[in-house]
């Protein structure tokens, strides 16, 4: 296990902080094993929404919170600005859960493949494909954890 020096986004509580193995290349087996992890994630993240279906969430702990839906939305809104940052195309705001998930599918294989420029446009550096799946996991994991505390 390796230590990252974190950042504002880690001090936040999400993986900012980019460890030296993610930026190894992604080689085939890899690309099938993140993918099956990534789909774990959403189906864990599923399982959250549809047993809290129905079901009033309590407040979040400063007496706010998403509802249900809103929280589904802006875990989908977040994965397709994720893509952006992978550097591969997103999807319109009004697309489905089951078509943003397909981009991100896609756009792993993309950003495996050496199919997407290291740099944006304007000279930013784009995510590696292990980052991506990693934060992005880890955003679906939170909120359905968060949907389990608040729906219980």
């Amino acid at each position: 296990m390796r230590r990252v020096k974190g950042n504002a986004t880690t001090d936040f509580g999400a993986p900012g902080a980019v460890p030296p193995d993610d930026e190894k290349p992604m080689r085939d087996a890899d690309l099938r094993r993140y993918r099956a992890m990534l789909r774990a994630y959403w189906r864990a993240f599923d399982e959250a929404v549809e047993s809290a279906r129905g079901k009033k969430l309590a407040p979040g702990p400063r007496g706010g919170g998403r509802s249900l839906e809103r929280i589904v939305d802006h875990v989908v809104e977040a994965e397709r600005g994720y893509l952006s940052a992978l550097g591969a195309k997103a999807p319109p705001s009004n697309a489905s859960i089951e078509e943003v998930r397909d981009a991100v599918i896609e756009g792993m294989g993309s950003s495996a493949r050496g199919e997407i420029p290291a740099l944006g446009p304007r000279g930013g550096k784009r995510w590696k494909p292990r980052f991506f799946a990693r934060r992005l996991g880890w955003h679906a994991l939170d909120h359905a954890w968060e949907i389990g505390d608040r729906a219980s």
